[in-house]
């Protein structure tokens, strides 16, 4: 039993960086409704300029942080400005290819710079594990998870409560109601893909600290999809929910199948599996809107 519990608490964590990733996707759809496939090259982007700064050029962590912080903002306002902008009023699968191969650009230019090896980040926190409810945990895995509870709960509140934010969920219920009250939709896209870029960096620095980063980060967008899904698109709740059920079902069914079947790799199929269930019971995902059209 303490092991499948040691599974959950460890699920939980990866589950809470799933859900920061899922946020990206769920905002860059509710302003624009477009997926975008490279929010986890937005996460390695975010990983390594942060490894850079704190190894490279022997800059203090926190403040290397904040520097990402600030570079993830300029990165989506650059995107948005440059690629995206001339696409507004295209079809979306045109947007869809865009994001497609801006995923590839952005592998390609990591693995320029940095190469292919696996790179680790210096020790932050202390190795001594805390003992929680009985059971041993790091301490990077407890600040990953409060530091992610912690973003979730900040942008809830900035979307229900602050003036840009309910602009920005105007604008995903129905982009030309917004502008015709005077809301800059375009301003609004790009404050989407700023937020996007930010969360993702976050959720990329947690993993670097806790599993260290190499090229094959940017899969972890694919592998935080089956979570969106789940939650459904445009939903903020779902997002987060659906990246801690993922992330623990994830890690209990690998878990499981190493300890009674001998098998590995579950990890890497579980979500999708559980991803086709889900999507055979509810289409639309947990708390994703249903859209029903007349013909």
């Amino acid at each position: 039993m303490e092991y499948y519990l040691q599974l959950i608490v460890n699920g939980l964590v990866v589950g809470g960086i799933y859900s920061l990733v899922a946020l990206g996707f769920v905002v860059i759809y509710k302003a624009t409704k477009v997926v975008n496939f490279a929010q986890g090259e937005l996460v390695m982007a975010g990983a390594y300029v942060c490894f850079a700064l704190t190894v490279q050029f022997n800059i203090p962590f926190l403040w290397a942080f904040l520097v990402t912080l600030a570079f993830s903002v300029l990165l989506g306002l650059g995107i948005e400005r440059m690629v995206l902008r001339p696409l507004i009023g295209e079809e979306h699968i045109s947007v869809i290819m865009v994001t497609v191969g801006m995923s590839s650009v952005l592998k390609s230019l990591v693995q320029l710079f940095w190469g292919t090896q696996i790179k680790v980040y210096p020790q932050v926190l202390p190795t001594e594990p805390v003992v929680v409810a009985g059971l041993p945990v790091a301490p990077v895995y407890i600040a990953a998870f409060v530091l992610s509870a912690a973003l979730f709960a900040i942008f809830s509140l900035f979307f229900k409560y602050s003036r840009t934010g309910v602009a920005m969920r105007a604008t995903a219920f129905d982009q030309q109601a917004a502008q015709s009250m005077g809301i800059g939709i375009k301003n609004i896209f790009a404050m989407s893909w700023c937020i996007a870029c930010v969360v993702s960096a976050v959720g990329g620095v947690i993993l670097g600290n806790i599993n260290g980063i190499n090229a094959h980060l940017g899969h972890l967008g694919l592998k935080v999809f089956p979570a969106v899904i789940l939650g459904g698109l445009d939903s903020l709740l779902g997002a987060a929910l659906g990246g801690l059920i993922i992330g623990v079902l994830e890690n209990v069914c690998d878990g499981a199948a190493r300890q009674l079947l001998g098998l590995g790799g579950v990890r890497e199929v579980a979500a999708f599996i559980i991803l086709v269930v889900i999507l055979m019971i509810k289409p639309y995902g947990l708390f994703g809107t249903r859209e029903i059209e007349r013909v």
